[in-house]
């Protein structure tokens, strides 16, 4: 009888432990979140810039980099840092953006660099910290577009 008691004891001891290391933990993943939200998870500041692969150095545009972005579901709205780059940007009006070709682009309703020629940007990178945009522009005295690609940060 105390054969029985003790296998019918490990038995159930056994049956335990598989149960335990079994059980949905509720250890799902949390959603990968959309374009959407990424962008619109909080403003971003202007981080670096490279045109045809080489660095522009921050005081080629001192009055862009100190500029902040910020988007909403439809509209974004270009906040000026201490320098200004022109007196009717000091009080932005929200504009309007979206996404385009798959999400692989972002077009915004007016230029954002001085002297581009359109709002279309190739998303490179956008996730939780970095939005990286890229656009095809000829700089002046060229008059050949090569990539300047920008790089913002939460």
């Amino acid at each position: 009888m105390k054969k029985i008691n003790y296998l019918f004891f490990n038995v159930l001891i056994i049956l335990s432990v598989f149960s335990v290391s079994c059980s949905d933990k509720g250890d799902t993943p949390a959603p990968t979140p959309t374009k959407t939200q990424l962008i619109t998870s909080g403003s971003w500041k202007y981080e670096s810039a490279t045109y045809n692969g080489s660095p522009i150095p921050s005081s080629m545009s001192t009055c862009v980099v100190d500029n902040t972005l910020t988007f909403t579901s439809t509209t974004y709205t270009v906040i000026e840092g201490a320098i200004v780059c022109s007196p009717t940007t000091a009080t932005p009006a929200p504009q309007t953006w979206s996404f385009q070709s798959g999400e692989t682009q972002l077009i915004l309703a007016s230029t954002l660099i001085p002297g581009s020629t359109s709002g279309v940007f190739t998303i490179v990178t956008l996730n939780a910290t970095n939005l990286v945009i890229s656009q095809n522009v000829a700089i002046s005295p060229s008059p050949t577009a090569f990539p300047l690609v920008i790089t913002f940060k939460h």
